[in-house]
Formats: structure tokens, sequence, C-alpha cells
């Protein structure tokens, strides 16, 4: 296992420092492959408010009709992944900004089209994509939208990319970074949880918010063989790591 996946926040100035680039710079120097997932939900909710067009969240997801789909593409492809992927080359890396379209990247299937619209979730990553652009010390940078077989796109949540990802390549490590330093239980900050401990975490709400699709996505990466998951607010510390004991399924479901 030598590939680390990382999600990281729309807003790159809260995850783009110094310190991340010298980190990605350490992974790369030791051998390891790096795949970046990105967000966008700031910037998808503003350009909609400006448009004046109603902003829904439905558990957690954007209910997405046509023209909230159009505006995401436009925001995900158009402003988001470009100053990403410009952060990253200008801190000397061959980054990739990379979609849905490339090469049948990330294909996908509609959760539930009269409660959420283009809501989607990954049928399937192109891994052998990926694998050829890190072989040759590339950071793909993907957007996190799909593709139907039919040609629709849909709007994916990036955790749940992010762990498809980290699936299909049988990642070393998944950082999901956020803006808490890892889950807290009391007052104490967790430095590790067992894949056993997850349910009593959920049904001791010890998680709750916006914490929990990431537990729920961490879950799902580690019943499909990724080693570890890490939740954080920056790489460069593990946060509350969480590690696999399961035996390893097929795909994250």
């Amino acid at each position: 296992m030598e590939t680390i996946v990382v999600k990281i926040g729309g807003v790159a100035s809260d995850n783009l420092t110094p310190s991340f680039f010298e980190t990605i710079a350490d992974w790369q120097a030791a051998g390891k492959k790096v795949v970046i997932v990105h967000g966008g939900g700031h910037y998808i909710s503003e350009m909609m408010e400006k448009m004046a067009l109603t902003v829904t969240i439905k558990d957690g997801l954007r209910v997405t009709d046509p023209q909230t789909l159009e505006v995401t593409r436009m925001v995900l492809l158009g402003q988001v992944q470009p100053l990403i992927t410009t952060a990253f080359q200008q801190a000397g890396f061959h980054a990739v900004g990379l979609n849905a379209g490339c090469d049948q990247l990330i294909q996908g299937e509609v959760i539930d089209e009269e409660k959420l619209g283009q809501v989607g979730k990954v049928q399937q990553i192109n891994a052998a994509f990926l694998k050829l652009l890190t072989e040759k010390k590339h950071v793909p940078i993907l957007a996190p939208l799909g593709i139907t077989p039919e040609g629709q796109w849909l709007n994916i949540n990036a955790d749940e990319v992010a762990c498809q990802v980290a699936a299909s390549l049988q990642a070393e490590k998944l950082y999901l970074l956020t803006d808490v330093p890892g889950i807290k239980q009391e007052s104490q900050w967790l430095s590790a949880v067992s894949f056993e401990e997850i349910p009593r975490l959920i049904t001791e709400e010890v998680v709750t918010g916006g914490m929990l699709p990431k537990l729920k996505s961490a879950q799902k990466a580690l019943k499909a063989g990724v080693a570890a998951v890490c939740i954080t607010d920056r790489i460069d510390r593990l946060g509350t790591q969480i590690l696999a004991a399961s035996p390893a399924a097929a795909v994250c479901s």
C-alpha cells in the first residue's frame, strides 16, 4: 500500500499551508503516491445566493435540480479546482485537475431523484487511470462529480468520492480534513478509534453534525480495505486515527 488519499475543503487557503505542501513533498520523497479530492460547498452556496437560487440541504446533501447542478459544475470545475491546482503547481508539484469526464474517471448512479434531484453515489472509479498518473509523480486533483452510463452528470459528496477513491486504490491512508483536530469525547480529543467502536460513537452521539458523515465515510473506507483513516485539521498530524480491525470487503457500501 503506497497511496495516500487526502480530502480537502473547497476553501483552499484553509488547507494549503506551507506545512501541508511540505508533508506532501515528504510523502513523495518516501515513495508514496498522493491523490487529492476537493470539496467546494461554501463557494457553491455563495454563487447560488448571488444568483438568487434557493439552497436546500437534506441529510447533509445539497438538493440538486438541473440549475443547481450547472452552478455546481461551474464552481467546482471553473473556480475551485483551478485555484487548488495552481496552488499545487506553484508549490512545485505536477498537479492534474480531473473530473468525471476524464476517461470515465468517476461513474455514478442517482441516489433518490425525487428527494435529492441529481445527487449521486459512486459506482466505479477508474483506478488504472489514477495509477498511471501517480506512477509518474503527478498529483491528481479530483472534483466530486460523477457521470451515469447515460451521460448524466451528478453531484456527489466529496467524502464519499474520497472514500471510493481510497478503496479502489487500496490506499495506505485516507485523510479527511476538517476544521477541528479530530473526534472529541467529553473534553478529550481521541488519538485513535477502532473500527468496532464506530457504532457506539454514533449511537451515544459522541459524534454528531458534520462529523457524522466523515465517520461513516471512514467506516466505509475501512470496510473496503483502506488500512487507516485520519480525521484531522492538518495532514502533518494524525488527529483521530481510525484503524481497520475487520476483514476487507470488495467496495465501500
